[in-house]
């Protein structure tokens, strides 16, 4: 099991993406070793830890109290000084630690939040599985204000929670 490429539940009707998928996400979103990367859907903390050991800074948003903070302690206690956690909603993003980027995005929405798209910087990428029960992983592209988009492969997340989703 230690090995094995598949998702895990982490608690709280989550789980933690199967590896190949952690890997595939991080590859496409070409990280530099200056970008400064929000994430939606901190987790467990490990896709944090990941992007971490490659960018300057990383910024993650968990919706759900408990495992926020499970993250962020883990997080801190294991050394990654690079990483801040908070508890809210991710549809909102982190307007006043943006422009960023690269966001990557671990839970599934049905379209892309439109403050993500305006956090997001210059020349920045977003990925992220769209979708309701079917969804694609996406890779968007921002660059001269305009946005393109690449779909990826079909994938399978939890799905994307928030104040924002509910209202829709």
């Amino acid at each position: 099991m230690a090995y094995g490429d598949f998702p895990l539940p982490i608690g709280e009707g989550q789980t933690i993406s199967q590896p190949y998928i952690v890997a595939l996400m991080t590859e496409e979103i070409e990280l530099a070793p200056s970008d400064r990367v929000l994430e939606i859907g901190t987790g467990s903390g490990y896709q944090a830890a990941v992007l971490s050991m490659i960018c300057a800074e990383v910024y993650s948003i968990e919706i759900v109290p408990s495992l926020a903070e499970h993250a962020s302690r883990l997080l801190k206690e294991m050394g990654y000084d690079n990483v801040q956690v908070k508890c809210g909603d991710g549809f909102l993003g982190w307007p006043e630690a943006a422009p960023f980027d690269a966001i990557i995005i671990t839970c599934a929405p049905k379209t892309v939040p439109q403050p993500l798209i305006e956090q997001l910087a210059e020349g920045g990428r977003l990925i992220v599985p769209l979708g309701d029960d079917f969804q694609m992983l996406t890779l968007l592209r921002k660059t001269g204000g305009e946005v393109t988009r690449d779909e990826l492969i079909p994938v399978r997340f939890v799905p994307m929670k928030g104040k924002i989703e509910e209202n829709e």
